[in-house]
C-alpha cells in the first residue's frame, strides 16, 4: 500500500500499486466503492497486465482518509487525486474510471492535463440528475439533507444498496458519501459531457449493452469519443464481464 498527503490538513490518499512499465495506469472507483475490490481482477488480466497500475481510493472512500472538513466536490476530488499522482511521480497516465470516478477523471483531465494521456470511462455520470427520494445510487443519497443522512438516512440507503455495494460503501465516511453524491448529481459548469467532448486526448466510454443507446452518443462520437457497448453486464462492467471489459479497455488504450 502506498500513500500521499493531499490536503493542507494532512489528509492522505492511499492506493495499491502493481509494478510494471510506464506510462502508469490509474484505476478510479465509483461512489461508495474502492478500487482494489473493483479493479484488481481486470488490472492483472493478460490483456491489461504489465503496466505500472495504481488502484487508488478517493478521499472519503476505501483505505483513504475520511475527513469531515473536506467538501467532496468533483473538483476537490480531482485536485486531491492530482496531488496523489504527482506525489507518486505519475505523468501522462491512462485513466480507467468507473461511475462517479469517471466524472472525477474528466475533471482531472481538464484541470491537470499533464497527468492524463488517455481516458476510459466506465458507465460514468455525464449529466446532472434530480435528487429522488427512495432512488438507488447518488440520486437517492442526495435527496437527504446531510444531517438526515448522517443521523439515520444512511441505514435506508444501506438497505436499498444490498450487501454487495454495502460491503464497500460501509468503508466510506457518511459525510463523504452524502457530499460526493450531492455534487455528483449537481454536475459541473460547463457540463461533464461538454468537458469530455473538449478533451484533446483519446477517450472511450464503456456502457452496458442492455441499457440501450447512450443518450447523446452521436455528438460524443463526433467529438472523437469511442462509445462501446459491453454485453452481459450491468453497471459494474468490470465485475460482471471482466473478459469483455479487459478486451474493450485494451483496445481503447491502444487505438
Amino acid at each position: 500500500m502506498r500513500t500521499a498527503t493531499v490536503t493542507s490538513d494532512g489528509d492522505r490518499i492511499r492506493w495499491v500499486e502493481l509494478p510494471g512499465e510506464e506510462p502508469a495506469r490509474v484505476y478510479v472507483h465509483g461512489l461508495g466503492a474502492t478500487s482494489p475490490a473493483y479493479f484488481t481482477e481486470v488490472a492483472v488480466h493478460p490483456l491489461l497486465a504489465g503496466r505500472r497500475s495504481l488502484l487508488i481510493d478517493m478521499l472519503g472512500h476505501g483505505i483513504s482518509d475520511r475527513p469531515t472538513g473536506f467538501d467532496y466536490t468533483l473538483e476537490s476530488h480531482a485536485d486531491a487525486l492530482a496531488e496523489a499522482l504527482t506525489s507518486a511521480g505519475v505523468t501522462g497516465a491512462e485513466l480507467i474510471a468507473h461511475s462517479m470516478g469517471g466524472s472525477v477523471a474528466v475533471v482531472l483531465a481538464t484541470r491537470h492535463p499533464y497527468l492524463v494521456s488517455r481516458l476510459v470511462l466506465v458507465d460514468a455520470n455525464l449529466d446532472a440528475l434530480a435528487p429522488t427520494p427512495g432512488a438507488g445510487g447518488s440520486r437517492g443519497i442526495a435527496a437527504y439533507t446531510e444531517r438526515e443522512f448522517v443521523d439515520g438516512g444512511w441505514e435506508e440507503v444501506r438497505d436499498r444498496a444490498g450487501s454487495h455495494w454495502w460491503s464497500t460503501m460501509r468503508l466510506a465516511g457518511r459525510e463523504a458519501l452524502h457530499r460526493s453524491a450531492t455534487h455528483l448529481v449537481r454536475g459541473t459548469e460547463p457540463t461533464l459531457r461538454a468537458l469530455l467532448s473538449a478533451l484533446p486526448i483519446p477517450r472511450a466510454y464503456l456502457l452496458p449493452e442492455a441499457d440501450g443507446p447512450l443518450p447523446g452518443a452521436d455528438a460524443l462520437t463526433a467529438a472523437g469519443v469511442s462509445v462501446v457497448p459491453i454485453p452481459d453486464c450491468g453497471h459494474n462492467i468490470m465485475l460482471d464481464n471482466p473478459q469483455a471489459f479487459a478486451r474493450a479497455t485494451a483496445e481503447a488504450l491502444t487505438s
